[in-house]
């Protein structure tokens, strides 16, 4: 691991009151730049993502990844001297995250008017299923909930089949990626305009539904629904999934000079060379006689030497990867997008690199996911609290 160097956001103070996705993957992305995040779990459980999918010694190793450069402290907010505590620590923050129900901090005593009475510079994220406002604002809402709303579900998948999930928690992910850039817009807004903090209200179902592209100006102007089209990109040809001897390639050969090259390629000058497929909209409206044509080409060839082809002529194109083969790819080693790190137990675990690339204040992992609670004496240290004031605040649950 390269030696540790100051990072982007060194010297903001992040509260992370979230659980499981959405709430903190803010917090990673923005402890991966130096944040000082300090994670707010109920103690005895934590944050449920602890124990999500695979385990290993008793802890996900999702985890690993998720909660990587934060510090835990283990406060029980339902507790009148716990929320003090949390108050006290959001009174020294730059930002606040939470991804609770709505009302959830009102209940608590937290809502951003009385927050920003102490501390007029806070930045607090919020983000639900369905926003802070609007009649479905009280629902209960999950990413996956938020991609069908926002539009997504509908479109993946094969034609007149049930919709299917891409695999992973994309919604949440959305709405955590929307919410930094408005922390990070917020903070610009303070620090160059007066001072003043402000709440971002951040919706699963809007987030998802912010990356749509043309689904509803479409519906608006002709009235057209987009179906679902299994591998490929409508209205866009050609740009599919093709069939090799032992497995399958993407090729997006949709641009009008990489098409020429791709016709020539296969050997099907006769389609290069036709002007009625010269621009976009001529080659959608023959797409299905294009698709046979290049998968005429690929079933006859092994993946590897359909991309070798595909590269020499300059044809954007892929192998649909695993995991294996992302582990084994030297193109992402090369850019430190597979990283070692040693979790609190001792093992040596593989994990996603930073993104995005700062190069002169690249973001780095300084330090491993906590163990429940494993910060809070030293954070409540910071707030001033001696040795047996903690202990009290031990001896009666209040943190542990």
């Amino acid at each position: 691991m390269p030696p540790l160097q100051p990072g982007a956001l060194q010297g903001l103070r992040v509260i992370e009151m979230g659980q499981l996705i959405a709430g903190p993957f803010v917090g990673k992305t923005l402890g991966d730049f130096g944040a000082d995040v300090i994670k707010i779990e109920p103690p005895g459980t934590g944050d449920p993502l602890r124990n999500w999918r695979l385990l290993q010694d008793g802890t996900s190793v999702w985890w690993q990844v998720q909660s990587r450069n934060k510090r835990s402290i283990a406060l029980d907010l339902r507790h009148p001297e716990g929320q003090a505590i949390a108050r006290q620590l959001i009174a020294q923050a730059d930002v606040l995250v939470e991804n609770f129900r709505p009302g959830t901090m009102e209940g608590w005593g937290m809502d951003y008017e009385t927050l920003s009475r102490d501390n007029p510079g806070l930045v607090m994220l919020r983000i639900s299923g369905y926003g802070q406002t609007g009649p479905y604002r009280d629902l209960p809402g999950f990413g996956a909930i938020g991609e069908a709303m926002g539009g997504l579900r509908h479109l993946t998948g094969e034609p007149g089949q049930v919709p299917v999930r891409c695999g992973i928690s994309i919604g949440d992910t959305l709405a955590a990626l929307h919410g930094t850039i408005g922390v990070l817009t917020a903070l610009h807004h303070r620090n160059v305009h007066g001072g003043k903090g402000q709440v971002i209200d951040v919706a699963l179902n809007e987030a998802v539904f912010n990356v749509m592209e043309s689904l509803i100006p479409e519906y608006s102007a002709f009235g057209a629904i987009r179906e679902p089209a299994g591998s490929a990109l409508p209205g866009i040809a050609p740009s599919n999934a093709y069939r090799c001897q032992d497995g399958v390639v993407l090729i997006a050969g949709n641009g009008d000079s990489i098409f020429r090259r791709l016709m020539q390629l296969i050997g099907r000058d006769d389609l290069g060379n036709d002007p009625g497929l010269a621009n976009n909209a001529g080659r959608v409206s023959r797409v299905q006689e294009l698709d046979a044509a290049i998968e005429a080409w690929t079933r006859t060839r092994s993946s590897t030497e359909v991309l070798a082809a595909l590269g020499e002529a300059r044809v954007p194109a892929g192998r649909v990867y695993t995991a294996k083969d992302i582990v084994e790819d030297p193109h992402y080693r090369a850019r430190d997008m597979i990283l070692t790190q040693t979790t609190r137990d001792g093992h040596q675990i593989e994990v996603p690199g930073v993104v995005p690339k700062l190069l002169g204040t690249p973001g780095q992992v300084r330090s491993a996911s906590p163990r429940l609670g494993e910060d809070t004496d030293a954070v409540l240290g910071e707030l001033g609290l001696d040795a047996q004031a903690i202990a009290q605040l031990r001896e009666s649950k209040v943190v542990a």
